[in-house]
């Protein structure tokens, strides 16, 4: 019951993020710094919601792993600081490692240039009853690519393949690619954790400025902030053109953490409950088989 109660209170929660347009989608129109109808003075009531939605996700994980007949992809893509590691940290911190896997996708490498730009993103799907989670993904080639045209040179594509609608392309089979997967019993669940310029320069100085978050800083960090404008039309259009009923993304503030855990978490748990989730059924078989296992156990006490 009490699941039952933060599945309905999840789906209210999650809503107002979920890109349901995408031909009106913009942008400016979601506040990096909105905590809903949550204030910053409620982060009690924040943590009690997020350890809810843990306990509620660990329950449906469970179903799903029994079940073993959907799967369940989680994409997360954010400028550097929104708070993908910490968000993906927190909202999954009660979910049995056994029935989920974290994937994170830095620059391609050698091999993975010798191939599609999906092939390894590809080889990392969730087996059936799992959860995979994508930290940035096949997204990238129409984010960090599409700025720094540079890289696309690099993917040693035909010449006849790189034309002016190559961008169009590749929103097209991404759609088409997550529509296939959809039609197969992988769900797909987009997330942009959408940060503030000014929240990601506070977050930067406060890893320069102590020593055991130092490790956290690239000097490419901040010389990506010079892109910022780049970045955020490619975002937009990027969303715009995925998003989809079977597939939505999810823009989510990212200025304040405690908020975003929450939200993440909510659309999680709503998804997960879209997919009808029970313990499989016992055939009459199977339980005489268990009472007479039952009752050798109890003759060897």
């Amino acid at each position: 019951m009490k699941t039952q109660k933060v599945i309905e209170a999840a789906h209210k929660l999650s809503k107002p993020y979920r890109v349901t347009n995408g031909k009106k989608f913009r942008l400016k129109d979601v506040d990096p710094g909105d905590t809903g109808d949550l204030k910053s003075d409620d982060k009690t009531r924040a943590k009690e919601a997020l350890q809810n939605g843990v306990d509620a996700l660990a329950e449906l994980q469970d179903m799903l792993y029994a079940q073993d007949r959907w799967s369940l992809l989680l994409i997360f893509q954010a400028m550097d600081a929104a708070g993908k590691d910490g968000t993906i940290k927190h909202v999954m911190s009660g979910i049995n490692p056994q029935g989920c896997q974290v994937s994170s996708f830095k620059s391609p490498s050698s091999n993975d240039l010798d191939h599609d730009y999906l092939w390894r993103c590809v080889k990392e799907l969730p087996e059936r009853g799992r959860i995979g989670i994508f930290n940035r993904s096949y997204y990238e080639e129409t984010l960090v690519v599409r700025v720094h045209p540079e890289f696309l040179a690099g993917q040693k594509l035909p010449a006849e393949c790189v034309t002016k609608s190559i961008w169009d392309d590749r929103f097209q089979d991404i759609r088409s690619f997550e529509r296939y997967l959809t039609r197969n019993g992988t769900i797909v669940r987009k997330f942009f954790l959408h940060v503030s310029k000014e929240e990601q320069q506070k977050r930067f100085l406060e890893r320069l400025d102590n020593p055991d978050k130092n490790w956290k800083f690239s000097a490419n960090d901040a010389k990506e902030r010079g892109f910022w404008k780049d970045y955020m039309h490619a975002y937009e259009e990027t969303i715009r053109e995925t998003t989809t009923e079977h597939s939505p993304w999810y823009v989510v503030p990212a200025d304040n953490k405690w908020f975003t855990r929450v939200v993440v978490a909510a659309a999680i748990i709503d998804a997960m409950a879209s997919m009808n989730l029970h313990y499989p059924k016992v055939s009459s078989a199977k339980r005489k088989e268990l009472a007479v296992a039952k009752e050798a156990l109890l003759g060897h006490k």
